[in-house]
């Protein structure tokens, strides 16, 4: 199905081009205009269509998961480019460059979105519980336990644990997985019976067991043996790949991790400028209206200044549309026993000071407008872990400080995976994630995925 999608798209866009690039020549005639292109066409594709299978974008480990489908997607695209380019220019065939100009990106473009769209279709599809590979969790119970939270929160990556494989007690012989409560089958010794009774696709490893390589080797030998894949997952947590490199000594795959970058990006920050004084130009009118209706609506200020820890632990004010009545601030502490944030958060759902005003500038994510100044002012960026509450810093405690080591942002990886609806634990680690593997692509996404995460208002509150 795959194959075919991508054959159609392939003939939409040298079709397209066709059409854009000799408009008055369809059907062509033989001597006219566009009548080469009409016979090379075909090859192109074919050679596009053979270069995509070579670099196994289609394959079923690849498709639908991660960056490397796109990357394989790329390479096979731009070398199908300069094949062509290396032939025409040695026959002497001579392309019509808008030809080319339109029919090669706009096949990329296709075949992009194609497989984007692939992805959210089998993405749906797993959600429900379709096309999942069954896997056996076999580790320690606390590298169990790790694994198969990200395994069951993430059912995009195409499997689900069907049992747990460990030699350390469980309470009730279970062993919860986010919500998922399952049985714990055996001991390491039993783990090929299981595999075999199971019918398991994969059995997954979790951090290390025992007897180290030589019996991980041996396991796998064995797996191969009756059909069943091993799937190794790393030790190392939250860290991009780009900052991962396998260094190969003696037939040993060594994982050699960069160290990450902290300091100040000039791309960031032009983006940064550019985009903030653009927005406080063109949502001028926006401002003015907020602006108005705050008055209108309790006769307070309209303007709310919070201090804020940013980079390096410096203090900021930061700026906000009001939506909380004028002593907000004073009555925290009568409602501490209604908290409903983790950690150090102070979160409501209901929350008695918001105004009428307030709830819908909260909603629709209007009162963070203002802090485009801090943007402009650099004591913020577009892109950034959450803005901290001193007293928040003040109670940091497994390393949370070094969310401090860049500036925050008015968006971020927290804003766009659930903002209030996440728990302490999993925002921090979402943050850290950013601030370790930083780029400016990074960035870009985030940026994108925070229109629609506003408009869906998911833990707005």
């Amino acid at each position: 199905m795959l194959a075919t999608l991508d054959l159609v798209l392939l003939t939409v866009a040298f079709t397209t081009a066709h059409l854009l690039r000799f408009p008055w020549e369809v059907p062509p005639v033989h001597t006219a205009p566009g009548w080469t292109e009409f016979l090379v066409a075909p090859c192109i594709v074919v050679l596009w269509m053979t270069m995509l299978s070579v670099f196994r974008t289609r394959h079923p480990r690849i498709v639908g998961v991660g960056g490397d489908e796109y990357r394989r997607l790329l390479t096979a695209s731009l070398l199908t480019g300069a094949a062509v380019a290396i032939v025409a220019y040695a026959v002497r065939l001579d392309l019509a460059r808008g030809y080319v100009a339109i029919a090669f990106p706009l096949g990329l473009v296709l075949l992009a979105l194609g497989r984007k769209a692939v992805r959210t279709v089998l993405a749906g599809q797993r959600a429900r519980g379709r096309r999942l590979q069954d896997v056996l969790l076999v580790g320690d119970l606390d590298d169990v336990r790790y694994v198969g939270r990200r395994i069951v929160v993430t059912p995009a990556a195409g499997y689900r644990v069907g049992g747990v494989v460990t030699d350390c007690p469980a309470p009730d012989g279970l062993v919860d997985l986010d919500g998922v409560r399952l049985p714990v089958l055996g001991g390491l010794d039993r783990v090929l019976d299981l595999a075999a009774s199971t019918g398991v696709a994969a059995v997954v490893v979790a951090g290390a067991v025992r007897g180290g390589h030589e019996r991980l080797r041996r396991l796998g030998w064995e797996l191969e043996e009756r059909g069943v894949e091993l799937v190794v997952s790393s030790p190392l947590a939250d860290i991009a790949a780009g900052r991962v490199h396998e260094r190969p000594v003696d037939g040993l795959p060594l994982m050699h991790v960069e160290l990450p970058d902290y300091r100040r990006r000039a791309g960031k920050r032009v983006l940064d400028v550019v985009a903030a004084t653009l927005g406080l130009v063109l949502l001028a009118p926006v401002f003015a209206v907020v602006a108005a209706a705050i008055r209108l609506d309790d006769g307070g200020p309209v303007l709310f200044r919070q201090a804020r820890v940013g980079r390096g632990g410096q203090e900021f004010p930061i700026l906000k549309f009001r939506t909380m009545c004028v002593d907000a601030e004073s009555r925290v502490a009568d409602l501490a026993q209604y908290n409903q944030g983790a950690g150090p958060l102070f979160k409501m759902q209901a929350d008695p000071r918001v105004t009428r005003v307030g709830a819908f500038l909260r909603r629709t994510s209007l009162d963070e407008l203002p802090q485009l100044w801090n943007v402009l002012t650099g004591t913020m960026s577009l892109v950034g872990p959450r803005p901290a509450l001193p007293r928040e810093v003040a109670v940091y405690r497994d390393f949370a400080d070094r969310r401090l080591l860049v500036t925050p942002g008015i968006t971020g990886l927290w804003q766009v995976s659930g903002r209030s609806d996440l728990d302490w634990a999993e925002g921090v680690r979402l943050d850290l994630h950013y601030v370790e593997n930083w780029s400016f692509l990074h960035d870009v996404v985030i940026l994108a995925r925070t229109i629609p995460s506003v408009l869906r208002s998911r833990g707005a509150y």
